[in-house]
């Protein structure tokens, strides 16, 4: 199909400095979890996006320097010859389709504290990064900065943009933003040093301005040179020659990078749950930009509406459009809107399991996308499947794992035959889609059911609650179970494993819930899930007027939703919808008056009145169709996947029918293992033994 010209503008060539991109879809710099340790994992996963359409395809994070390190979280580098080729294979991978590589040239300074390396983390005037979350702090506190250090900080740049270029990299970054180093100098709460570099905004700008020219100087103005920069502070600032700080110090820096990449401060806000967030949030604080720069602008929003897109153009808030993760949900989001086909977009839901990937220090995973991170690992691509299937496929359950399951195998060239009891497709999504907040998450059934749809070798029943005899009549080669998990009205102790179920009167379960039960109130919620559902819960019954008490066994509400940035927005949506929060308690007892409650770590009784009990606790897995099969099932043609065979988040259903689907029939599955480059093999001549 042909494109709409109403999308033209979208695929306009831009110039940033001495180079052009190709079109207007640029990826911006995003975690990703593939250090230099995995480089055809990451290369290959960067060329997706590269062969998907995106002009522009950037790494994470890069130090430039090992007094920046992250570690137990994964961060890429700079430091030496074994890391030039390690990002080599990335950028040559991105060049084959015509793209530029982009690279973010990065130091972290008091909030990277060193835990490898052991250097004393650095800062303007040694005020610490106090962060609460147990994976981020440490006894550690920076020094301040001397006259040496910043000429060093700058020389470590110039170093690292050397070694950048002959990488091949063609959009070197200086990144301002998110708390790191050069942040630290711009904003007055960590910048409280009286030389050039402190008081003044015009002082408190200058490393950032050197930064970039040493860059550019050190590559002889051949690549282009990016500022990433945070907005959220510095435009709530008050300032005495511009409207903002904000507006000061872009006005300042106009003419110095060839390129502004504008963000939030805080990644809640930066990379923002869409249950709390829609689509384009930043406008509000990044709008301002183009009426003080000529210089071209990027910003993120998760951007999966092209009409958002053009309007961003259009209106002049945005040169560029920036992905992260729209371009890991569809890498080939660009080429599908050139094709003419914007309904096959596979949209990103927002719930930003890819973001707790970096959090768990793991390569990224996707809810939407089962292949990210599994290109050069297992060979998966997202739009091409082998197309080896012969015979029919019976997949049993249309929920997450059966959905994609069904829509694979179909894919792959089977007959499939996809059946659930329910009159809708969708499992589990069908209620917690209507939830508050989570209305997006349907667009996992959406996509699977708008592409299955399509195929002519796929049948769909509704309304089909198979026995084991049925299954045997309808004679299937393969047979997938994908029937879902069950909740349970299981209490658990301080330990947090699940002890039995708790008989008492009015005591429900998610599945109570979906199924049309309305508690009566005052309703306690008791979640040692400790995921999104259990706070989902609370604000829903909240809305239905119910006096609503959120208890869990953890230190916070959702607690798990710090890995997916959804816990303060969890926070405050309490506070706005008068949920009551008690942490870490465990439910010990109910008589349908009166919840009895003991704190985790002393034992402490409390008591309090409510009429009913939510428990978001524990879910089994197992079919009772699969068990009554499995005696006469031919070896191999069996298969159960998804929460029926381990529960888990939806990302885990997802992936596991998508597994299944690809190596059903297949002999031998083989999943490739990576290795970094050896220092020791690139060592100059002279430095050699």
């Amino acid at each position: 199909m042909a494109r709409d010209p109403r999308f033209d503008i979208l695929f306009e060539p831009v110039r940033i400095g001495p180079k052009l991109a190709r079109n207007r879809f640029f990826q911006v710099p995003h975690a990703s979890g593939m250090t230099n340790a995995a480089p055809h994992v990451r290369a290959a996963f960067r060329e997706t996006k590269a062969a998907g359409g995106w002009g522009v395809v950037s790494t994470g994070a890069c130090s430039v320097h090992p007094s920046s390190d992250d570690s137990p979280f994964p961060f890429a580098s700079l430091w030496d010859q074994a890391d030039v080729r390690s990002h080599a294979l990335m950028t040559e991978a991105v060049h084959r389709h015509g793209s530029l590589a982009a690279v973010e040239l990065w130091h972290g300074g008091a909030a990277a504290v060193n835990r490898t390396t052991r250097h004393a983390p650095l800062s303007p005037s040694g005020i610490p990064w106090m962060a609460t979350h147990v994976p981020f702090m440490s006894s550690a506190r920076p020094r301040v900065m001397d006259a040496a250090d910043i000429r060093d900080l700058i020389r470590w740049h110039a170093e690292a943009a050397v070694k950048a270029e002959e990488a091949g990299f063609d959009i070197l970054y200086v990144y301002a933003g998110m708390g790191y180093l050069p942040y630290q100098f711009l904003l007055s709460d960590y910048n409280q040093r009286t030389d050039d570099y402190g008081g003044s905004v015009r002082n408190r700008v200058r490393l950032v301005e050197q930064l970039i020219d040493a860059v550019r100087e050190a590559t002889h103005g051949r690549c282009a040179v990016a500022l990433r920069i945070s907005m959220q502070e510095l435009r709530t600032r008050p300032s005495e020659v511009a409207p903002t700080e904000a507006h000061e110090v872009i006005g300042l820096l106009k003419d110095v990078p060839d390129l502004f990449d504008v963000k939030m401060d805080y990644s809640a806000f930066d990379c923002a749950a869409s249950r709390y967030t829609p689509e384009g949030s930043h406008e509000t604080v990044v709008d301002f930009l183009k009426s003080v720069t000529d210089k071209p602008v990027v910003g993120v929003g998760r951007f999966t509406s092209p009409d958002t897109m053009v309007s961003m153009i259009k209106r002049g808030v945005l040169d560029f459009i920036g992905g992260a993760r729209p371009s890991i949900a569809d890498p080939f989001l660009p080429k599908k809107i050139e094709d003419g086909r914007v309904e096959d977009i596979r949209e990103c839901i927002g719930c930003n399991l890819c973001i707790s990937s970096w959090h768990d220090g793991v390569w990224v995973r996707c809810t939407q996308n089962p292949t990210a991170g599994e290109e050069w690992r297992r060979g998966w691509h997202p739009e091409i499947v082998r197309r080896d299937g012969q015979g029919q496929v019976l997949v049993v359950g249309a929920g997450p794992a059966g959905l994609e399951a069904a829509l694979t195998l179909a894919r792959r060239g089977h007959e499939v035959a996809l059946a659930d009891k329910a009159r809708e497709f969708g499992g589990r999504l069908r209620w917690e889609s209507r939830l508050p907040g989570l209305g997006q998450w349907h667009r996992v059934v959406d996509y699977r059911m708008g592409q299955l749809r399509k195929l002519p070798n796929v049948s769909l029943y509704p309304e089909s609650d198979l026995t084991a005899p049925d299954v045997a009549e309808f004679g299937a080669e393969h047979v997938v179970i994908a029937t879902g998990a069950r909740w349970l009205p299981h209490l658990c102790g301080a330990n947090e494993l699940p002890s039995g179920p708790l008989e008492a009167p009015r005591v429900y379960t998610p599945d109570d819930l979906a199924a049309g039960v309305v508690p009566e109130g005052p309703v306690a919620v008791f979640d040692y899930d400790s995921y999104y559902l259990g706070s989902a819960i609370a604000e829903q019954l909240a809305g239905l007027g119910l006096d609503v008490t959120y208890i869990t066994t953890a230190g916070a509400a959702a607690a798990w939703g710090f890995m997916t940035n959804e816990q303060p927005l969890v926070h405050q949506s309490f506070a706005a919808k008068g949920i009551a929060l008690r942490t870490l308690e465990v439910v010990t007892g109910f008589d349908g008056e009166e919840l009895r409650l003991a704190q985790i770590y002393s034992g402490e009784e409390r008591r309090i009145a409510v009429r009913s009990l939510v428990i978001v606790g524990y879910r089994a897995a197992g079919s009772a169709l699969h068990e009554a099969l499995a005696a006469d099932a031919k070896p191999g043609h069996l298969h159960l996947t998804g929460d029926a065979n381990a529960p888990g988040a939806i990302v885990h259903a997802v992936y596991q029918g998508h597994k299944t689907a690809r190596e059903l029939g297949v002999a031998t599955v083989t999943a490739r293992r990576d290795a970094p480059f050896a220092p020791r093999d690139f060592q100059l001549p002279e430095a050699a033994e």
